[in-house]
């Protein structure tokens, strides 16, 4: 039946007294309304009148009319409404664009409306309600509303529609809990439903398109809509309906693969993690899955790790340990390990301390009467010893089997098993090229103090963690130039080539800590640097350094010592929430000094930090604006920053006070609030906030901070950032343009993006010195661990930065970021990477803490060693049931060249000013061509007459040679002839680039090996004895072992044997080096020689064994870097003596004026 080409007619039938021809109208009407609705939309009145009147029977036929030609016009809330309306006419699988737009307005509709009627919960235990600090925050009261949106008010409270920020992120937006977007006009994108009717309508509506998805097993989208609708319920619902689902169909099940319901909790959980921005949502997603995975029969206990380490739930981790090492079998106890091994890598010491303490000790009854080794202070044993020692008394003897592993999990879980391993492989797998480090140390003039800073940075990135510390013992002539802080900064760099080395720490740093009587002769800048080294060594690992540090710390006087003990028990506590260390750097704040004060306030956000702790907020706000110094101010403000990390919209209130202050040093610290408080989660909220700042604020210390901000939002999130800093890598100010920089290198660390890449090359020619400098590192930051094969740019950058070091007419700060960047390139022995997230996925609280530190460098050069908390060595370690490492391999499935250490740089020798050639006639050239040729004819001829018959003398050197040199020509024509001949042939590939094409796909790695992160989806394991009980993901792996009972082949520990020389402690003069020991013996010699004695035979043998030193003074030299360095840097700086000075020349007295004394 053709369609109606006019509606008139038609819509007469509407004005007619009798039912049955206004219901035909409204049919006839239905079926072609996509070609008569413009007719159709002049006739709404009355149809509305039909649907209104109760006594009509079709009062849902002509809603779906109405909502038909609604939509037809656009105004899709009114269409929803209708098509609502219409009940079961509407139908939701038919094709169709009418039903597609209004399925997806009502899944919309049902969205806002749902979690809008959401009430969140509190977020966790530790969420504290944050005080009203009356100072000067913007407005009078923090009400609800404040708090809901405090990013939005800027000039317009809505995100414009072709935004950038809007393009990619839609599932970021929706989930922001602050972004509501509207449309002006007739219709907004949410419509107001205000009667129960409606509402009931929609759920219908939305209950029925959840059953055709269920029925079809599509169960992620329903998980994606419950989610995004905040109903719990839904969801609860959905994966108890997988789960019965997957009960019925066993194939899965059988084949040993995931059943539908634990894929469908992986799936929840990952968006959960990756996308919800809300942090009381996500932490009410994660409990419910937590007791949804505690109901399955076999859950997966990796899952059940992530969620109780999110939720900070000690309880529900020792009780997860416990169950696992309850059952007893083999692969059980290996599973609990690696959960020890996840929880360590991604809890705080509070969390893991608390979870030690609620496990068994698994030692005998008898060890806690032995006090002997606390006196002893081994910094391996675990945090709050004391109660743990009381608490073995009343436990009950378990087996020795059962109490090895209790052992070892405490063991895993107190950090000391990780530290250990990764010690063992940066000492083991260390390719740090010291030839690098040479031109570094000689192109950059070691009395500048900045130069002199630059090359001990570069020097501890490339061996942070290695214990490599030759190059000090190497120079001791040019670490002799440092003074002062570059004295400081020297031997704080101790802490970053050896952290990690906690068994020998103390024993390793001794020349240079304060003696606790208070009497040190050393230099007090050696002294403070070494209470800093000794932080860095135990950072984020406090265990028995704390006392040792609050110790040294409290009897301090000077402010030096100060300074660096306060960084130290910063490093040590990260996280530890100690109150009593808090009251005491806080005494120590309120003494007012600037020098420690900045110190002081850094620790005070590291032992407190991401607890939002609401006294210490308040004590650094208030004396932030009650004391004249900015250090302090600086120092409270990045403190304040710390202690809100991870808060997320628990921060907000904190951040609006921050950022309305009138003091740009506290708006500089609400930038950073921003920063630590959604580092990594993407949030649209926090990038506007950022954008607005820097374009906006008036100060460029806080405009610089905002671009770099960037960086830490969207580090999981890369690829953005370039798109994102596009425009302000160009912009007029140069602090916008470092920043700009900088922020590519954080979120695009380790990942060789081509895109951050070529945003950075031009900035390399930056007419700005420090805009060059934050170039240079950003691209370190990016190449780190890259090779020629992975990205071809490294090597010339390598190049540009060899020669901007080398540079002479190159500014200061530009060398200064050039030599960071060389050490970043290769850090730790080319075995680390800057890692901002832990290998399962979270955040890398320690990492992320570093970068921000080392970002300060801008202000105070020494914070640069915090970058070292970044570096994330790239291993493979796999460890059995006794956590020994067997000696087994790994397949890679590419060629071995992709991954591969980066070439060691060649060493060229230094070649003298070139000789002039001289002039060569040609009557000259042909005399000695004609001699040349009498001279072989001589020499053949002698040969062929004097051969002896019978001889067994061997022939002189000269004639062998003499035969060599005939015959060389012309195997020499003879290969030139054959590669010709291949030439012609078609091969004109040349003999150097013949052999990466014959290497071979697939080689083995040996255990404890460098793995890159891009490296793992290639790494497959042998079917064997040992199996993984996860994928790999880096780090340390265990193994199951199949054949327990055979005797297995164990790698050998390197570092074991590795020991710490003691070195004694400088008087006020310089100790005696190597140098001034030679010197002394070759005068010896010679004043012996010139006395006519007799020959200086043992000054000759004391050189020898100084120079060399025989096998056992080689070995003692291999241990003590630090060692030989302690009579250097202890040595107390003459400017600091009271001695006095040298005299003026009495030449100089002429100058004087009227004859008043120097000063």
């Amino acid at each position: 039946m053709p369609g109606l080409v006019s509606a008139t007619g038609v819509l007469g039938f509407l004005s007619d007294e009798e039912p049955e021809l206004k219901v035909f109208a409204l049919k006839t009407l239905n079926d072609d309304i996509d070609t008569v609705w413009t007719e159709v939309a002049g006739a709404l009145s009355q149809i509305e009148a039909l649907f209104e009147d109760e006594s009509f029977p079709e009062r849902r036929l002509a809603a779906l009319v109405l909502a038909k030609v609604y939509f037809h016009l656009q105004a899709y809330n009114e269409s929803m409404t209708f098509a609502l309306a219409a009940g079961p006419l509407f139908k939701l699988d038919a094709p169709g664009e009418f039903e597609e737009t209004i399925v997806s307005k009502c899944v919309d509709q049902y969205i806002a409306v749902s979690s809008s009627r959401h009430t969140p919960s509190k977020v966790s235990k530790n969420d504290i309600a944050l005080p009203a600090l009356a100072t000067t925050f913007g407005s009078g009261s923090l009400d609800g509303s404040a708090l809901i949106s405090p990013t939005t008010p800027f000039s317009q409270s809505t995100l414009p529609s072709k935004s950038l920020l809007s393009r990619d992120s839609v599932d970021n937006t929706i989930l922001d809990p602050t972004f509501q977007p509207t449309k002006e006009g007739r219709s907004s994108s949410v419509a107001q439903i205000t009667d129960n009717t409606t509402w009931s309508a929609l759920e219908q509506v939305i209950e029925r398109l959840f059953e055709s998805c269920l029925a079809e097993g599509k169960y992620r989208q329903v998980v994606g809509i419950a989610v995004e609708a905040k109903n719990l319920d839904v969801l609860r619902r959905v994966i108890k309906r997988a789960s019965e689902e997957g009960k019925r169909d066993k194939s899965k099940a059988q084949e040993g693969g995931q059943g539908p319901a634990e894929e469908l909790m992986d799936y929840a959980l990952s968006i959960c993690m990756d996308i919800v921005q809300e942090r009381g949502l996500r932490t009410e997603i994660l409990r419910l899955i937590l007791d949804l995975l505690n109901d399955i029969p076999n859950p997966d206990y990796f899952s059940i790790a992530r969620c109780v380490v999110y939720l900070d739930s000690d309880e529900e981790a020792s009780s997860l340990l416990l169950q696992l090492i309850t059952k007893g079998d083999n692969n059980a106890i290996a599973i609990a390990y690696q959960i020890a091994f996840d929880l360590y890598d991604n809890g705080t010491q509070e969390f893991l301390a608390k979870v030690i303490k609620s496990l068994p000790s698994g030692e005998p009854p008898k060890k806690p009467e032995a006090p002997k080794p606390s006196e002893d202070a081994t910094e391996s044993e675990p945090l709050l010893e004391n109660e743990e020692e009381a608490e073995d008394e009343e436990e009950e003897e378990l087996p020795e089997e059962v109490a090895k592993v209790y052992r070892n999990i405490r063991s895993i879980l107190n950090g000391s098993t990780t530290i250990k391993l990764n010690l063992e492989f940066l000492y083991r797998n260390n390719h740090t090229d010291l030839s690098i480090l040479n031109k570094v140390r000689d192109s950059l003039e070691a009395r500048n103090s900045i130069f002199h800073t630059a090359v001990t940075f570069c020097n501890a990135f490339m061996n942070a963690g290695t214990t490599h510390d030759k190059f000090f013992r190497d120079n001791l002539e040019w670490l002799g130039k440092a003074v002062n802080w570059s004295k400081f900064t020297a031997t704080a760099a101790l802490g970053v080539i050896h952290r990690g080395n906690i068994s020998q720490s103390r024993k390793l740093l001794e020349p240079y800590l304060p003696k606790q009587g208070g009497v040190s002769s050393g230099s007090i800048f050696s002294q403070g640097g070494a209470l800093y080294a000794y932080g860095l060594i135990h950072a984020n690992h406090g265990a028995d350094a704390l006392e040792y540090l609050r110790t040294m710390f409290n009897a301090a006087d000077e402010e030096v010592i100060q300074h660096g003990g306060a960084l130290g028990l910063g490093l040590a506590g990260m996280a530890c929430g100690d109150e009593q260390i808090y009251e005491e750097l806080i005494k120590v704040l309120f003494a007012d000094e600037a020098l420690n004060g900045e110190a002081v306030g850094l620790s005070v956000g590291l032992i407190m930090l991401g607890t939002g702790n609401a006294t210490a907020l308040e004590a650094l706000f208030t004396y932030a604006h009650e004391t004249s110094h900015e250090k302090i101010v600086r120092g409270c403000a990045l403190g304040m920053a710390l202690i809100m990390y991870g808060r997320q919209e628990g921060a907000d209130g904190m951040i609006d006070g921050l950022l309305n202050d009138p003091d740009p040093t506290l708006r500089y610290g609400g930038i950073l609030t921003v920063a630590l408080a959604y580092c990594g989660t993407g949030s649209n909220k926090a990038v506007r906030k950022l954008l607005h700042s820097a374009v906006s604020d008036v100060n460029d210390d806080v405009r610089r901070i905002a671009v770099m901000s960037l960086g830490f939002i969207l580090f999981r999130k890369p690829g953005s950032v370039p798109r994102m800093v596009e425009l302000l890598a160009e912009s007029y100010n140069p602090h916008v343009r470092y920043g700009s920089a900088m922020a590519l290198g954080i979120a695009c660390a380790g990942t060789g993006l081509d895109e951050a890449i070529d945003l950075l090359e031009p900035m390399m020619k930056d007419p700005t010195d420090f805009v060059r400098q934050g170039a240079l590192i950003a691209l370190s930051m990016i190449m780190v661990q890259q090779n020629e094969t992975m990205n071809p740019k490294v090597t010339a950058i390598r190049k540009t930065l060899k020669k901007v070091v080398g540079d002479r007419h190159e500014d200061a700060m530009t060398k200064f970021g050039a030599a960071l960047a060389l050490g970043i390139l290769d850090a730790g022995g080319r075995n680390c990477t800057i890692g901002l997230q832990t290998q399962t996925g979270n955040l890398n609280m320690a990492g992320i803490v570093g970068m921000v530190v080392f970002t300060q460098y801008w202000y105070w050069f020494p914070f640069t060693h915090f970058l070292s908390l970044s570096f994330a060595p790239t291993s493979i370690i796999g460890l059995d049931h006794d956590l020994e490492m067997p000696s087994i391999k790994f397949h890679c499935a590419t060629r071995p060249s992709l991954f591969d250490y980066p070439p060691e740089q060649e060493v060229k020798v230094e070649e003298g000013p070139a000789l002039v050639s001289t002039a060569i006639l040609s009557t000259t050239a042909q005399a000695k061509r004609r001699a040349q040729k009498k001279e072989r004819a001589q020499r053949r001829e002698s040969m062929d007459i004097d051969t002896p018959t019978v001889s067994k003398t061997p022939a002189p050197a000269g004639d062998k040679m003499d035969v060599d040199e005939e015959k060389k020509p012309k195997e020499e024509s003879k290969e030139k002839e054959s590669d010709a001949a291949t030439e012609k042939e078609g091969s004109a590939v040349p003999e150097g680039k013949k052999k990466p094409e014959k290497e071979k796909v697939g080689y083995e790695i040996e255990n404890m090996s460098r793995v890159l992160p891009g490296q793992l989806k290639y790494l497959s394991f042998p079917a064997g004895r040992y199996k993984p009980v996860k994928k790999p993901t880096g780090g340390p792996v265990l193994l199951d072992d199949t054949q327990p009972d055979e005797p297995k082949e164990l790698i050998e520990e390197k570092l074991k044997k590795a020991t710490t020389e003691r070195a004694p402690v400088a008087t006020a003069t310089t100790g005696a080096t190597p140098r001034n020991a030679a010197q002394s013996l070759l005068s010896n010699w010679s004043s012996r020689a010139m006395a006519g004695g007799a020959g200086g035979v043992p000054e000759i043998s004391d050189l020898l064994q100084l120079g060399l030193g025989g096998q056992e003074g080689r070995s003692a030299a291999r241990t003590s870097g630090a060692a030989a360095a302690a009579g250097v840097l202890t040595a107390v700086d003459e400017d600091n003596e009271g001695d006095e000075e040298a005299p003026v020349p009495e030449d100089f007295e002429y100058f004087t004026d009227g004859g008043e004394d120097d000063e």
